[in-house]
């Protein structure tokens, strides 16, 4: 069973594994032929977040847990649900960030011990962390509205406008500093997505507040905390699907298996593909492990160079491991069908 942390050996004995270093034509032939990993700066690679994701980590904590406070505060005194559960997601917002950022940093820290690839797969938890977290969070959110229905308060509509007129200007700056990372790491996407939402949800409480100044409309309050709830579910349960789907080890979402396999199967000598795995190592970084069958043929090693290269360019998977055997008598046993 191969997974993220499995070792091959060959059958002399040899341990072979793929390095998070980068490594160029450094093949062995015995029989069992591996190439270890090369080292791409694709999206698919070794590339991890800017260095100035440290920056945007500590002034977006800074900015919202401040934005926090003044959100409570208000709240309490103005009597608006609105506000108090737009503070509740910002602080869950604000843990999430801290989460994301220590993620990022645990993912800089080199492979050592049993810790084989180090622990880039913390970006992966941390996003599953908080999108889990989230939703718990809005449960209470929906269930605290849902009795207000039955005794609405008044709110002071002036103080609540100003307050949530704040955070549209504070989540849109955090959600700016993250967007470029947001493009091709889950972990990043995961702060930018809720920053965003936070800055849309603080502009539907301006909208409630008005409304509810202008026509009296007391119910409008809980009907806009379960329009946040609904907007807080829908932009975090993508997050969810593919932060479960990679802490489960499968292929990350834009890498086709049966597409690698049918390419790896059309290459010059290859007579079968199999033990074919496709991981995430991290919210960035993709693995590959697989057996090509390819008898008599003494150019394994340009052979495995070239398919690494193509690895990363085609389907953006920067980690290959590949194994070559020459389909003689003893047949490899993960060969068959149902083999993990």
């Amino acid at each position: 069973m191969l997974n993220a942390h499995d070792h091959k050996h060959d059958h002399h004995g040899h341990d072979h594994h793929d390095h998070a270093h980068d490594h160029h034509d450094h093949d062995h032939d015995h029989g069992h032929s591996h190439d270890h990993g090369h080292h791409h700066h694709g999206p698919g690679g070794h590339h991890h977040a800017p260095k100035d994701f440290g920056k945007a980590f500590a002034i977006g904590a800074a900015l919202n847990i401040g934005f926090v406070l003044a959100e409570t505060v208000a709240g309490l005194m103005t009597h608006s649900l609105a506000l108090l559960a737009d503070a509740g997601h910002n602080l869950s917002d604000v843990l999430g960030l801290f989460m994301a950022w220590g993620a990022v940093i645990l993912a800089k820290k080199a492979p050592g011990g049993r810790h084989t690839y180090g622990l880039r797969k913390g970006t992966i938890l941390a996003s599953l962390t908080n999108a889990v977290f989230l939703l718990v969070a809005v449960g209470a959110i929906a269930w605290e509205a849902a009795r207000r229905f039955a005794h609405p308060q008044p709110i002071e509509a002036g103080p609540v406008m100003i307050v949530a007129g704040i955070g549209i200007v504070i989540n849109t700056a955090t959600a700016l500093m993250f967007m470029k990372g947001s493009e091709h790491d889950l972990n990043i996407r995961g702060a930018f997505l809720h920053m965003a939402a936070d800055a849309a949800i603080s502009a539907g409480v301006v909208v409630a507040a008005a409304a509810m100044w202008a026509t009296g409309w007391l119910w409008l309050d809980p009907v806009v905390s379960l329009g946040i709830v609904l907007v807080i579910v829908l932009g975090t349960w993508g997050l969810l699907r593919d932060s479960l789907d990679l802490a489960l080890d499968a292929a990350p979402r834009g890498i086709d298996p049966k597409a690698v396999k049918a390419w790896l199967a059309e290459r010059p000598g290859v007579t079968e593909v199999h033990d074919l795995h496709i991981w995430a190592m991290s919210t960035t970084e993709t693995a590959m492990t697989a057996h090509l069958v390819r008898p008599e043929n003494p150019d394994n090693d340009r052979f495995l160079h070239d398919i690494c290269g193509e690895m990363s360019k085609r389907f953006k998977i920067g980690h290959v491991t590949i194994q070559v055997e020459s389909g003689g008598v003893a047949t490899c046993h993960l060969a068959g069908a149902d083999a993990v």
